[in-house]
């Protein structure tokens, strides 16, 4: 029953196979019907239930080559370099799909008597002809675009060359062109800070906000810069302008309560209601806890100081020096220390509150040092804005 079973399952498979295979055979997807034909022979191609996959094979190589030749003929008529491009890359299908099939070969057409038919040809002058051409023709246009004046033309080149390159390795001067197409083609930015308000920015804060390299956000075509270099003619602009600095005074805060807890301190005898001794089944008092309540009084020390740093984010074109868009930006520090002390069983509190009792005041951080504490919360913020508001031509 289990052998019926598993038969049947695998007729049922195969039909299934079969039937998509003829599908994308009857749309003209001639490639998709010869790698499903080609799966469903991968097992056992001499099994009589495969025969259909032989026959769809057969058929979809046959009208596969047909279609490629011809689109090959039309293309090489027409005599246009565009054109480079696609007639290598039908030169390339139709070698690798003779490559597919071969190691599959012979297969047998049982009811015929006969092979299978897959004429196979030698594609390989015809493969470094087009590859020639269209190297020499991804190289000129790729000079060509590097004697524009937009970047979006040494881009292209760009991609070109790349492309180029993974075709035809070390061809002539690809790779030193592709240094040049990459220079020319990116967005050089020039990333300073500007003080607006009435006191000492740190140059510390500054070095670490104008710090790239901890931000991630260089990407293929746009290069930020702290500091401007020689030879680069720069696009764009970003100022990060400090707008207005409140630091709140020196503040101490006092506070006092009281906690109390029942703990275990020993056993007692339990008593009923007349005070007399309970006992258990064999005559022996029964003892229980005795609690006891204990309190502590604690006085509570928090050293509070706070720091709020305003600035906008301006975004300039340097080509036309006008502003792209503004961004505003609000970072706050906070300084808070508690420290405290008590009378009484510290038992009473949380065993996580007895770090506050080792503790004792300490010095409040200058305003220097509020200023810069801002500074993380400053990056990320300003990484936010570079991250979702990316320059754009």
């Amino acid at each position: 029953m289990r052998k019926i079973t598993l038969l049947f399952l695998s007729l049922l498979i195969v039909s299934c196979g079969v039937k998509q295979t003829q599908s994308m055979l009857s749309n003209g997807d001639y490639d998709g019907a010869i790698n499903r034909a080609l799966e469903g022979l991968r097992t056992n191609k001499n099994s009589k239930g495969n025969q259909d996959y032989v026959y769809l094979l057969e058929e979809a190589f046959a009208k596969a080559k047909q279609r490629d030749l011809e689109s090959l003929n039309l293309l090489i008529k027409e005599n246009n370099p565009s054109n480079y491009e696609r007639i290598f890359n039908l030169y390339t299908q139709l070698h690798n799909r003779q490559e597919r099939i071969k190691p599959i070969l012979p297969l047998q057409l049982i009811k015929e008597g006969r092979n299978a038919i897959f004429p196979m040809d030698d594609y390989s002058d015809e493969l470094i002809s087009s590859k020639n051409n269209l190297s020499g023709f991804l190289y000129s246009n790729a000079k060509k675009l590097l004697s524009s004046k937009n970047k979006i033309d040494f881009r292209q080149a760009y991609d070109d060359l790349a492309y180029l390159d993974k075709l035809n390795p070390n061809y002539r001067d690809v790779r030193a062109l592709m240094d040049e197409a990459q220079f020319k083609g990116t967005d050089f930015v020039h990333v300073y800070t500007k003080n607006e308000t009435n006191m000492v920015i740190p140059k510390r804060l500054q070095d670490d906000l104008l710090d790239f390299s901890t931000y991630g956000i260089n990407d293929k075509w746009t290069v930020y810069h702290n500091n401007k270099q020689k030879n680069i003619n720069y696009d764009f602009g970003m100022i990060v302008n400090f707008r207005q600095i409140n630091i709140s005074p020196e503040q101490v805060k006092e506070k006092q309560f009281i906690k109390e807890k029942q703990i275990k301190d020993g056993t007692k005898t339990l008593l009923d209601a007349n005070g007399n001794v309970v006992k258990d089944s064999l005559g022996n008092p029964i003892k229980v806890d005795n609690m006891k309540t204990i309190t502590v009084s604690i006085y509570e020390f928090t050293q509070l100081k706070s720091c709020q740093v305003t600035a906008k984010v301006d975004y300039i074109d340097f080509r036309t020096n006008q502003l792209i868009d503004a961004f505003p930006v609000t970072s706050e520090f906070i300084f808070d220390y508690i420290y405290a002390n008590y009378n009484g069983d510290k038992r009473a509190c949380e065993e996580t509150y007895y770090q506050y009792f080792d503790r004792r005041a300490v010095p409040f951080p200058s305003n220097e040092q509020m200023v810069y504490d801002t500074g993380e919360d400053l990056k990320a913020k300003l990484k936010g804005i570079i991250t979702n508001n990316k320059f754009r031509r």
